[in-house]
């Protein structure tokens, strides 16, 4: 494969050099250019057409958050943000997920090449899984689906493994959600500090209660619980009656939390009770979790080359991404 065209964005020289820097030792990723702020940008896009573009959030001028929604709505591409580490920062940080970015990074608090070396691997792995992101202009995205009516639950547990990059999808497919959900687990893949602010304006937009999970919490129906960042994973103990458990082990295909620790927890303790949902771009952490979902006898939801796929067992069918909530609320009823 081609190499990834990576276009570095910074009103910083210096920020603009350590980025590229950074990228450059990255197997499979070519900086085709820097450019200081959106106007420069524009050209460098036009010219050289990149696969992925790094972009500051806090530039004079046009701010990286009013350039991020002007991609998103005209030109749509995957864009990994870098943003200070302080409370306004998480909170663009949180708003550019939501306009479409596919991660945000903490931007060094000290320029030197060591700070950008600490996340220089999970930026490759973010870069390369962007490039095949399947992105839609924001004006296309069709209206909010209304919340749904109160489920007559069946007795299945819902988990489901999300990135930075799906946090949009999270806020739309837990929108549609009505006040009695199935018990949902969550797994996110988010960069440091970012999870509990979204978390809270998660829980004060939708009809569940949304909260981050402790040791010991119940699963309980009409509660979406998010694993907490840190040095545990999130699992659960049994079903039905299950508890959540947060175990200090070792990161599984590079994440703690992982993905796949959770699907097999839920499929050891759910058996065919379980629905598995994998939004992950980048599924290295998760596809050993759906084969253990499918081989507990449950269903799984998982990306396919174009959209996603629906299975359980040797049976699969093609799924809709706007389909997803009715899909996923009618696995849980009776």
């Amino acid at each position: 494969m081609a190499k990834t065209k990576v276009l570095v964005v910074d009103d910083s020289l210096t920020m603009r050099v350590l980025i590229s820097g950074a990228l450059e030792r990255i197997p499979g990723v070519e900086v085709v250019g820097a450019a200081d702020g959106a106007e420069e940008a524009r050209e460098m896009v036009a010219e050289h057409h990149p696969h992925v573009m790094t972009l500051d959030v806090e530039m004079p001028g046009m701010s990286g958050l009013e350039y991020l929604a002007e991609i998103m709505d005209t030109r749509p591409m995957p864009v990994i943000m870098f943003s200070t580490r302080t409370e306004a920062g998480a909170e663009a940080s949180i708003e550019a997920l939501r306009l479409g970015a596919i991660d945000c990074f903490p931007k060094p608090k000290v320029a030197v090449q060591s700070e950008l070396d600490a996340i220089i691997g999970k930026l490759g792995k973010r870069i390369k899984a962007a490039r095949n992101a399947d992105l839609k202009k924001t004006s296309a995205k069709p209206a909010a689906t209304p919340v749904a009516a109160n489920i007559d639950w069946n007795g299945r547990l819902l988990a489901i493994g999300a990135d930075a990059a799906n946090t949009q999808g999270l806020f739309d497919l837990f929108a549609t959600f009505p006040a009695n959900c199935p018990p949902t687990v969550v797994v996110q893949h988010m960069g440091p500090g970012l999870l509990a602010p979204m978390v809270e304006q998660l829980a004060g937009q939708v009809a569940p209660k949304v909260v981050i999970a402790t040791d010991g919490m119940a699963a309980e129906q009409g509660t979406i619980y998010f694993a907490p960042q840190g040095d545990n994973h999130l699992a659960l103990d049994t079903w039905p009656n299950g508890h959540l458990r947060l175990l200090p082990r070792e990161p599984v295909s590079g994440e703690r939390p992982s993905i796949s620790l959770l699907f097999a927890a839920v499929s050891k303790a759910c058996g065919a009770n379980g629905v598995a949902v994998l939004l992950a771009l980048d599924d290295e952490d998760g596809a050993a979790g759906i084969r253990a979902v499918l081989a507990g006898g449950s269903y799984a939801v998982a990306r396919a080359e174009q959209g996603f796929t629906l299975a359980k067992g040797a049976v699969s069918q093609p799924l809709d991404g706007s389909a997803m909530s009715a899909t996923v609320l009618k696995l849980c009823s009776k």
